[in-house]
């Protein structure tokens, strides 16, 4: 049984959400606070977690920088009352793998779970099995989502590992972002494509230390990630 850990402050709501999820086949640990989420997430395994955005003591999105810190290929979703873009948008940044506005029916999140738990194996499967890819002066070790050069290492996220992933196979040619888009994030709608905006600022981040490997942005086209 797939494990999810469901931190929501509703009592009636999380009570019902839980129930629903066991019968649709998921293990549930549900705690009602932040705070209690990231303690129980320190001790267990989770498959997927369900993050309430507006919760006491710590809030959903603090919460998922700390996962992501502790775990960061753990697949993560964000519940909401508010129908804000800028907190879509912030999700989105973290990592999220979907974004959920309330109300909404239970079976539309089970088969959004289900969707992000397929994506997420067979992502994982299409990493190389080599531990090691070298990548300018780089190694990126897939199995442990570390990026490091010299006394340099940067912990990777699931998706920023796919990403990058994804540019290498790709080396030196003109991507168009719709492709990246469709690859990585599975979808090219606006708030995706400003994900993926944010990744690729931090890429650049992480590769700075090696002059020879630039991303380079061709205005209404594309990307290329080029190694020399």
């Amino acid at each position: 049984m797939k494990q999810i850990l469901l931190a929501e402050d509703d009592i009636d709501f999380g009570n019902i959400l839980k129930q629903y999820l066991e019968i649709s086949g998921y293990q549930v640990t549900w705690e009602k606070h932040g705070q209690a989420a990231l303690e129980r997430f320190k001790k267990d395994n989770f498959n997927i977690c369900v993050f309430d955005v507006m919760m006491p003591k710590l809030d959903g999105f603090s919460l998922a920088e700390k996962v992501i810190d502790i775990k960061p290929e753990t697949p993560f979703i964000f519940l909401t009352a508010r129908k804000l873009k800028e907190d879509k948008i912030r999700g989105l940044k973290l990592g999220a793998d979907d974004y959920i506005v309330k109300p909404f029916e239970a079976d539309e999140l089970v088969l959004r779970l289900q969707n992000i738990l397929k994506r997420t194996e067979k992502a994982s499967a299409e990493l190389p099995k080599t531990d090691i890819l070298k990548i300018g002066n780089y190694n990126f070790n897939t199995n442990r989502l570390e990026l490091t050069c010299e006394d340099y290492k940067q912990q990777l996220t699931q998706k920023e590992a796919e990403l990058i992933h994804f540019l290498f196979q790709h080396k030196n040619q003109l991507l168009k972002r719709e492709d990246i888009l469709k690859s990585v994030w599975k979808n090219d709608d606006f708030f995706s494509g400003r994900s993926m905006d944010v990744f690729i600022s931090r890429l650049r981040k992480y590769f700075k230390q090696d002059p020879s490997i630039s991303i380079e942005s061709i205005r209404n086209v594309g990307l290329e990630f080029k190694v020399s």
